[in-house]
């Protein structure tokens, strides 16, 4: 009786054993399973979108302070539309005053910068400095949050609702891992550091102070031992009970910026820790790989009846692929072309196409374009060398 026992305990610990690994490990895009304490993780490489790691991405989840990204958003978008400047006055009302949580120490009825507040909301978290913004701008907290979520909309976040402009706990409140990777990725897109020097990099300042109370950066990848190599420059944490501890971040490393979503861990302890952990997995087992440059030359096609024996072949946009180590032993790129190709031939035109093979599955055919014009031969030295085809068999240079 003994040994059907001991049989029965080992298979309920196997399958308790799989079930912890299924609820702890998040994919990667070349099938690699990473464990992680997040309870969501979404991970992307910012140029391409690619997505490198994800765990319940789309699955609903609490924002936290997080929801203060959007806040921000709206506050840029207001600046660089003209409408708004860093410099304009805010009053602090009683009920940004009166808010919890954490905070700027704004005193009420005094008037601040939208600088001040921007700062406030980024590096303090401050939730009154975030209602009074939004009052600032909207009338009112509710009209804020109105443009919130048409903003969300707009952005492609269908399963986020706003409630307020904090990400103070509400029963409505929501969004995804998915989401905020969106939301994060249009900030850094749509306001970017070269053209609006003043605004993105709030994010990576370490402190600062609002009367007289100076306060440090939520973010813990900004600190550190290697905090200057690690290329991080935002982006929010956020923290309720609901929510556990999360973090919207971004780091760029050479010309490789990636995006990173967390949520659900335990401590401000493992957030740290989970966050550096993820973020250097990724830049070590990815890299960013030009294959070819705009225009750059890939292929010289043999030309039937031209002015030209050849033709280059090029491809119009940069053609560029985010890849892990063994997706990229596994990368093979062919040409699928028909030579010779028959003039007269005009630059821009399609004439054949490059395949992009990952693990022996076709990943994308690009298009492949002549990079000049042929003219056509005239009429006799048409004739001339389609004999010479006939009679020879190969394409030699053209007559004259």
């Amino acid at each position: 009786m003994i040994k059907p026992l001991k049989r029965v305990s080992r298979l309920l610990l196997n399958i308790l054993l799989l079930f912890i690994l299924s609820m702890t490990s998040v994919h990667a895009a070349d099938g690699v399973s990473v464990p992680t304490s997040a309870k969501q993780a979404y991970i992307t490489d910012f140029a391409s979108g690619q997505v490198l790691l994800a765990k319940n991405a789309r699955t609903p989840m609490k924002p936290a302070s997080m929801a203060k990204i959007m806040t921000v958003y709206i506050a840029f978008s207001r600046i660089a539309e003209g409408s708004l400047s860093l410099s304009d006055q805010f009053l602090v009302s009683k009920k940004s005053w009166k808010m919890g949580g954490s905070r700027s120490f704004l005193d009420v009825g005094s008037s601040v910068t939208l600088d001040e507040l921007l700062h406030g909301i980024i590096i303090q978290s401050g939730n009154d400095a975030a209602v009074a913004l939004a009052e600032g701008i909207s009338g009112t907290e509710e009209n804020f949050v109105a443009e919130m979520n048409n903003t969300a909309q707009k952005l492609g976040m269908s399963q986020t609702v706003f409630t307020n402009a904090t990400g103070w706990p509400h029963p409505d409140l929501t969004t995804t891992a998915y989401d905020l990777h969106l939301l994060a990725t249009a900030l850094i897109k749509d306001f970017p550091a070269d053209v609006y020097p003043e605004l993105y990099p709030m994010f990576s300042e370490r402190n600062y102070t609002i009367n007289n109370i100076k306060q440090g950066n939520r973010n813990p990848l900004l600190y550190g031992k290697n905090a200057s190599k690690n290329g991080v420059d935002g982006l929010k944490t956020g923290f309720t009970e609901e929510s556990g501890y999360g973090l919207v971040a971004s780091s760029l490393r050479g010309s490789q910026r990636v995006i990173m979503v967390l949520n659900g861990m335990e401590s401000k302890k493992e957030r740290a820790s989970e966050a550096r952990r993820l973020m250097d997995f990724i830049f070590r087992e990815f890299k960013l790989y030009d294959f070819f440059a705009a225009n750059e030359v890939v292929e010289q096609a043999e030309v039937w009846l031209g002015t030209k024996s050849h033709v280059s072949l090029v491809v119009e946009k940069p053609l560029q692929r985010v890849l892990s180590r063994i997706q990229r032993a596994k990368t093979v790129i062919s040409i699928n072309l028909s030579t010779p190709v028959p003039a007269p031939i005009n630059k821009g035109q399609v004439v054949g196409h490059l395949n992009i093979e990952i693990d022996g599955g076709l990943d994308e055919r690009i298009q492949l374009v002549a990079g000049d014009d042929v003219a056509q031969l005239g009429s006799l030295d048409r004739l001339y060398e389609a004999l010479k085809y006939l009679i020879f068999g190969a394409h030699t240079e053209p007559a004259g």
